[in-house]
């Protein structure tokens, strides 16, 4: 009996040493994959600094095109706020009249204006009004009820067009023959847009005063 309880355990040994053998198996394999991993990881991490260096490049590139951009911007900023001051001073001796009735100013919108406007104004001129040119914009209208179109005359002096001005802002709109006259300078669209802005705040600055 001893005989056979001696050979048990014999087994069970051989049966435990044969397990931690196959374990320990198991671990040099496992040592063997992380060390062929651990010596790939140089190459890993040499391409992700490259990887890093490249993206860096592209970023110092995308920079100096966006600062290439913003220098563009601001140049034509520039030009475009120097378009406008020039456009604007082309037609500084303009005038615009918004209301006289259709074909009132006749063949002739320079007499027409001549005679018109200092009785319109009441203004007494040094020297009577000349005209670079006037004429009505757009195409005539056929259509009695339509809204008339408005006059534009370029002056030939510009401290007339300063009176006038000056006499419509602090006396107009006109009426005369149950018509509303209104006479304003003839800024470009993107000057005349601030000026409407301007004028919109203009009660909000004087409540602010007050």
């Amino acid at each position: 009996m001893a005989g056979t309880g001696e050979a048990t355990t014999m087994v069970r040994v051989l049966q435990e040493i044969t397990a931690v053998s196959r374990r320990l198996e198991g671990m040099d394999l496992a040592i063997t994959s992380l060390t062929s991993e651990t010596k790939s990881m140089p190459l890993d991490i040499a391409g992700f600094q490259s990887w890093v260096t490249g993206l860096e490049h592209r970023m110092v590139t995308v920079e100096g095109h966006m600062h290439m951009v913003l220098d563009k911007d601001q140049e034509l900023g520039f030009l475009h706020s120097k378009l406008i001051d020039l456009e604007d001073r082309s037609r500084r001796d303009n005038i615009r009249l918004f209301g006289f009735p259709e074909q009132a100013e006749g063949a002739d919108t320079s007499s027409f204006l001549r005679t018109v406007l200092p009785q319109l104004t009441e203004t007494v001129f040094d020297l009577p009004l000349e005209f670079q040119r006037a004429h009505c914009l757009g195409p005539r209208r056929k259509d009695g009820s339509s809204k008339p179109r408005q006059i534009i005359a370029c002056l030939l002096r510009h401290e007339q067009v300063r009176q006038l001005l000056t006499v419509a802002r602090a006396q107009g709109p006109f009426k005369t023959n149950g018509y509303e006259i209104r006479i304003t300078a003839n800024f470009w669209r993107e000057t005349n847009e601030r000026w409407k802005g301007f004028l919109a705040l203009r009660p909000k600055m004087r409540q602010l005063e007050v």
